[in-house]
């Protein structure tokens, strides 16, 4: 503050300073988009990102893995989200918000049964491959057998019996002043769950007798589940999705429609973000460079790549190598190769491509079979911008391309890793320069502004993530009369201009050989 000399002698005062740090924004959040478990997603979070970090947190929240006819289907439309989300931190995420959809199209019931008097409620969808069966033995049951104590058995799964989920619940009463062993209290009611598979609520208690019944149906049949409309109102303006501050990943697991990547991409390059894309359910190593050629095509834009093909992943619920169809289990990549997108972002940085060797997925068995790919596939599939996943002997199944869906028309964005680099340093910037806005537009402001900014990107050069072996090879950082004119000034304008040399990958490594013949060798 200033001060008011009155005697002779020496004063102090302070200034503020007019250093301003500039933080790096992350780079490793994502947001995954699709439908959630109808049944169990609280009501109040469909349709709103739901900041998770980690499966568990998925799983209380969104109520994990479920089956049904209609959304297996729908395969073709859609992945699973829950098996997303865990192949995102299994493979290195450590961040996401979750989109959890509620399928407008369809009227998914919750399937009751009524038995001696209780109203039981089935937390899990029913239908004909997924059979839910109650049955009630008495305890200690009286002429005729019935009894106020009964065990009640309750089975999920398919009829053959694979995969099938079974909840036992011994001497169950329905004496409400039992307190320990009311069925309200033992299996839980719809305010307070506590079995996975159903809820109950006594209605008029009778007496439990023998008896065997199954669920009807939740959901009749040939039901559609899913709807562009869901997705693309997820990412209209003003939703909650465009609210968030910053994210930097998107997933739509499964998702192929093009309506849908259309509006994701549109909606990731406002966003400043980068969407993670996942081919068509049924190509082949020979049909996935037709169809990112041929109309529709894939949607092309600097801030998207795509990945191929889909990975053999155990059943995520059972845990076996096959669904209960006795099929290999297939999941869309892009899950996956978000995880390895964060798990590099922090080992090496945002500027080292998320691809190679070290970029091997987790929770994978193989790529499945009619992807399976060979250099000489991979050459006519590089170029066009399809990023090909391939096993590799005593390695595992790796990322093996870095490439954006502009590789042939924008040589600029051709690599993910500098795109990926640019919208980095486009959200640190935007997220730290606020303090600009309104200061006197003169000298004193555009020498701050440097000042700022170069200490930030001399941090980034001795992380190593530029080119050039001196900063001023590495970036330049102007911000004066040059570049902001008395004309910019007079309409409120200051103009800052930050260039880099990025990093881009050793795609092709060449060897020369040749041989060294009737040479002497001298040392």
């Amino acid at each position: 503050m200033p001060v008011t000399p009155t005697f002779p002698g020496i004063y102090i005062q302070e200034l503020p300073s007019t250093s301003h740090t500039i933080s790096a924004a992350a780079t490793n959040i994502a947001v995954i988009i699709g439908y959630t478990h109808p049944l169990k997603t609280d009501p109040a979070l469909f349709n709103k990102p739901v900041l998770i970090f980690g499966p568990t947190d998925y799983q209380r929240q969104f109520g994990g893995a479920f089956r049904s006819e209609a959304f297996a289907g729908a395969a073709a439309d859609f992945g699973d989200m829950a098996q997303a989300v865990n192949q995102f931190f299994t493979n290195g995420g450590s961040q996401a918000y979750v989109v959890g959809l509620s399928p407008h199209n369809a009227s998914i019931a919750r399937s009751t049964l009524t038995i001696a008097g209780v109203i039981f409620t089935a937390r899990e969808i029913t239908d004909a491959t997924n059979v839910m069966t109650i049955t009630i033995r008495p305890v200690d049951p009286i002429s005729p057998p019935s009894s106020e104590v009964g065990d009640i058995i309750i089975t999920y799964g398919p009829p053959s019996g694979a995969g099938t989920v079974t909840e036992t619940y011994r001497r169950v009463s329905l004496d409400s002043t039992d307190n320990t062993n009311y069925i309200e209290k033992r299996i839980g009611t719809a305010a307070n769950p506590i079995s996975a598979l159903i809820t109950v609520r006594v209605n008029s208690p009778g007496s439990f007798s023998d008896t065997t019944m199954p669920f009807p149906p939740s959901l009749p049949g040939n039901t559609v589940i899913f709807a562009a409309a869901d997705f693309i109102a997820a990412m209209a303006q003003d939703s909650d999705l465009d609210k968030l501050p910053i994210f930097n990943l998107m997933v739509i697991p499964g998702v192929t429609n093009t309506a849908v990547m259309s509006t994701a991409l549109a909606f990731c390059e406002l966003k400043r973000a980068f969407l993670i894309m996942d081919p068509p359910l049924a190509d082949t190593a020979e049909t996935i460079g037709t169809t990112v050629a041929g109309p529709p095509g894939i949607p092309q834009g600097p801030n998207a790549a795509l990945y191929f093909p889909y990975l053999a992943s155990p059943d995520p619920i059972s845990g076996a190598p096959t669904n209960p169809a006795g099929q290999v289990n297939e999941i869309p990549p892009s899950p996956t190769v978000a995880g390895i997108f964060a798990a590099t972002d922090v080992s090496r940085g945002v500027w080292k491509a998320p691809a190679g060797f070290q970029a091997t997925t987790k929770n994978t068995t193989g790529v499945v079979e009619r992807g399976r790919m060979t250099d000489q596939r991979q050459g006519l599939l590089n170029p066009i911008g399809v990023n090909c996943l391939r096993d590799f002997p005593n390695i595992g199944t790796v990322v093996f391309g870095a490439r954006t869906t502009v590789t042939l028309t924008d040589e600029q964005w051709r690599y993910v890793p500098v795109r990926r680099m640019a919208l980095f340093l486009e959200q640190t910037f935007y997220a730290n320069l606020k303090w600009v806005v309104f200061e006197p537009n003169a000298d004193p402001l555009w020498a701050a502004i440097r000042m700022s900014i170069n200490a930030f990107m001399l941090g980034l050069f001795n992380q190593g993530a530029f080119q050039g072996d001196t900063p001023s090879k590495a970036f330049k950082v102007s911000c004066d009369s040059q570049t902001t004119t008395q004309a910019d000034i007079d309409n409120g304008i200051v103009n800052i201009l930050v260039a880099f040399a990025p990093l881009k990958p050793a795609e092709f490594v060449i060897i020369t050989i040749s041989q060294i013949a009737g040479q002497t060798q001298t040392s």
